[in-house]
């Protein structure tokens, strides 16, 4: 450390930035003016004793040693929202920003639902959600840019609560010859037109494949179960699917389970209690219980 210690704010900033990929979008997404934000990279970067940030003209990328101190500049923004938090909380006030995560479409209402009651019952603390795929959303917490997510199961430094076990099912036409037989082998994927979902990204499906070494005929690249569906009723080929995702009335679609079963366990993953801020604490105490709940409801 160069003559003092580091700013938790600037180390905010500086993941804005970072994530933002300009000086100009972080500085509108903070409210700063962008001479204001490059005025604080600077001082990091003085703070530090190298540079932080390559500039260019089409934006910003960290440097080499930016990505190496990455992880520690992460806590340190992290534990400086839980003080800032913390010592509003002892003077009587709750504050605080949490960021949650959804994987599954099954579990978008009930965890919006939550999330209007505790924002009603805790007005000072502000609660925004996104939507990926679980690998990203897992990554996004051991990175402390979210504090709880629904996810399937991975492996991080995080907490985890299992809410169900979800079989993985393919998705056939109505009229594939195994929809008499009611159940799909999983080694026939590498045989029939399969339809890929999410490309070049690690999902369940894709998971649930590697781990037997299926490698498919994919004829077909889609972002969107939708699709996906679309093209397996009009007989373009199958897919697979977490069976939470295909509950759904279509007579050109049929789900099979597949020989042998495979299932995915799906649960909340929560950032450690012990390095969580107060907010995200509070919160995880309010929604878990209530997530359970709409499990159980799901699976009747």
């Amino acid at each position: 450390m160069i003559g003092g210690s580091v700013d938790t704010g600037k180390c905010r900033a500086l993941l804005t930035v970072i994530e933002c990929g300009s000086l100009a979008a972080a500085a509108e997404s903070l409210g700063y003016t962008t001479s204001g934000i490059s005025r604080m990279m600077l001082s990091l970067e003085s703070e530090l004793g190298f540079a932080l940030l390559v500039r260019g003209k089409s934006g910003v990328t960290p440097t080499a040693e930016c990505v190496r101190i990455l992880p520690t500049l992460t806590q340190l923004a992290r534990l400086g929202e839980t003080c800032e938090q913390q010592a509003s909380l002892i003077r009587g006030v709750e504050v605080g920003h949490v960021r949650v995560g959804c994987a599954y479409r099954s579990f978008y209402a009930p965890l919006a639902q939550v999330m209007e009651e505790f924002k009603a019952a805790h007005p000072g603390v502000e609660v925004e959600m996104t939507i990926r795929n679980s690998s990203p959303l897992a990554d996004d917490l051991e990175h402390g840019k979210i504090d709880l997510a629904v996810i399937s199961h991975r492996d991080g430094v995080f907490d985890w609560m299992l809410l169900l076990d979800d079989p993985m099912v393919a998705l056939v036409p109505a009229d594939h010859p195994l929809v008499g037989v009611g159940r799909y082998p999983i080694e026939r994927f590498s045989k029939d037109p399969f339809i890929v979902l999410y490309p070049d990204e690690e999902s369940d499906n894709s998971r649930t494949l590697a781990a037997r070494g299926i490698r498919t005929n994919g004829l077909y690249t889609v972002r969107e179960l939708r699709e996906a569906r679309e093209l397996v009723a009009i007989g373009l080929g199958v897919t697979l699917a977490n069976k939470i995702f295909a509950d759904w009335n279509d007579d050109r679609v049929r789900a099979l389970p597949l020989t042998p079963s495979v299932s995915v366990s799906i649960g909340v993953a929560t950032v450690r209690r012990e390095i969580a801020s107060p907010a995200a604490r509070s919160f995880a105490d309010y929604a878990l219980p209530r997530l359970r709940r709409a499990a159980r409801e799901l699976k009747r």
